[in-house]
């Protein structure tokens, strides 16, 4: 029960854009379009239980002064993986992410996590953790893109979802990344303030 309850809560109650507000800039940035937020999604969610994975196994043995950076070595280092098997396997989608894989790095998502959750808890807690929030990452981003690609473009993966609808061009661009970000945080709020 409890592995569940650590696995849901990054999906709803902390989920990383929409009630915590972290991850903003990719969040903004490579939501442009399904394969973009699906490929940053999936980029995030395996370095952050990888990362999850060994800062929960090192724990113990790491130092309390050099904990930090020796967490910021570890997501590198999967970060690292990410980026080569990206740019080995899925060229179009690491040219399109650009330089928003490499700055995983610094996504305060990943090193909150390490910090708050993995260096404080086992091994299979640190797992459900990182696939919950990995995955309320990803879905927050799936459901950012699809509503600015769908208004942008009238399209979602290639697939016209809008018959005869005039493209609000703005959608897929920054004014409208943060108009849609915005909307579904004040939306996630009061769904939050009606439960409570």
């Amino acid at each position: 029960m409890k592995l569940i309850r650590e696995f849901t809560k990054g999906l709803f109650k902390q989920n990383p854009i929409f009630v915590i507000a972290l991850g903003l800039c990719p969040a903004l940035a490579v939501s442009t379009t399904m394969e973009n937020a699906l490929g940053m999604g999936a980029a995030a969610t395996f370095v952050l239980v990888s990362s999850n994975i060994i800062v929960s196994a090192i724990r113990n043995i790491i130092p309390q002064k050099i904990r930090i950076p020796c967490f910021i070595v570890v997501i590198a280092s999967f970060v690292t993986i990410v980026e080569l098997l990206m740019a080995a396997y899925l060229p179009a989608l690491a040219k399109s992410l650009g330089i928003f894989v490499p700055l995983i790095v610094v996504n305060c998502i990943i090193l909150g996590r390490a910090e708050a959750f993995a260096s404080k808890h086992k091994v299979l807690p640190s797992i459900m953790d990182g696939l919950g929030m990995g995955l309320g990452f990803t879905l927050a981003l799936a459901l950012v893109a699809a509503i600015r690609e769908g208004l942008g473009s009238g399209k979602i993966f290639d697939v016209v979802v809008i018959k005869g609808y005039e493209p609000a061009t703005m959608m897929v661009l920054a004014p409208g990344a943060l108009l849609t970000l915005g909307i579904l945080i004040a939306v996630t709020n009061l769904i939050k303030k009606r439960k409570a």
